[in-house]
């Protein structure tokens, strides 16, 4: 199917945003049910995802370094804004050319994809599941392999490092300033491209390429959101027992 790739990355995306908003809120609303202490929530709530935050930050950091962008303070303290959402942390770059500043803003999906199909493939052999499904087609055979995987080494370790890293890639508001600019230079580009009699090279050359790399994207969101599925329910249930136990909600 063309463009199948487009589609895949689109139907992942949209779900994992949602999913990791949601998460949050609940994993938040839990903290804060029990420890009554705004600070205290968000002290807990930053120590939770650390390492996604380090990475972050860090990927912000070496990635300006290696685009000779200069970089300012770096601080992984968390701190609420004037809006009221919560900063985890930051690194201050220089701004500088629209496609230096994306790439300097897509670090954070670059770094927490690899290391999420790191572990994914090298650590959970999820992989091994796929491909049981894609040559057999048994869902039996799949629900066996997960009910297994606790038996992998370190699982737990593993589970929770993709966890918070999955949880905390996605570029910030701050991280995407560049990528509306960078978005209608390439769109010129490409204008200009089929103005110029390129379009059927484009299609059969480059929409490809672009296609089979959404494909992978959105395979790295899919374990992504399988990560984020299986801790819904149990924080899900947990909001419900401290509230009931408490009798205190949050809205």
């Amino acid at each position: 199917m063309p463009f199948s790739g487009f589609l895949w990355f689109l139907l992942m995306l949209v779900p994992l945003v949602f999913l990791q908003r949601f998460l949050h809120r609940e994993i938040q609303a839990v903290l804060l049910i029990i420890t009554r202490n705004p600070q205290l929530t968000i002290g807990l709530f930053s120590m939770l995802f650390f390492p996604g935050v380090f990475l972050h930050e860090l990927s912000h950091f070496l990635m300006a370094k290696l685009l000779r962008v200069r970089t300012g303070k770096f601080s992984l303290i968390p701190t609420t804004l004037s809006n009221g959402r919560l900063q985890m942390g930051y690194v201050e770059t220089e701004r500088t050319d629209a496609f230096r500043d994306s790439l300097v803003g897509a670090a954070p999906l670059i770094a927490g994809s690899l290391f999420v199909a790191y572990v994914g493939i090298y650590r959970m052999q999820l992989d091994a599941l796929w491909n049981v499904y894609s040559e057999y087609k048994n869902i039996e055979l799949v629900f066996n392999g997960i009910r297994l995987l606790p038996t992998v080494p370190d699982f737990y370790v593993w589970f929770y490092l993709a966890f918070a890293v999955s949880s905390t890639m996605m570029p910030s508001e701050s991280d995407r300033h560049a990528w509306l600019p960078l978005g209608a230079w390439v769109a010129v580009l490409m204008g200009l491209a089929l103005f110029a009699g390129a379009g059927t090279w484009m299609l059969t050359n480059l929409a490809p390429v672009l296609d089979d790399f959404l494909s992978v994207v959105a395979t790295l969101f899919g374990l992504s959101m399988i990560l984020q599925v299986a801790l819904l329910l149990p924080a899900l249930i947990a909001h419900r027992i401290v509230s009931n136990v408490t009798g205190v909600d949050v809205r």
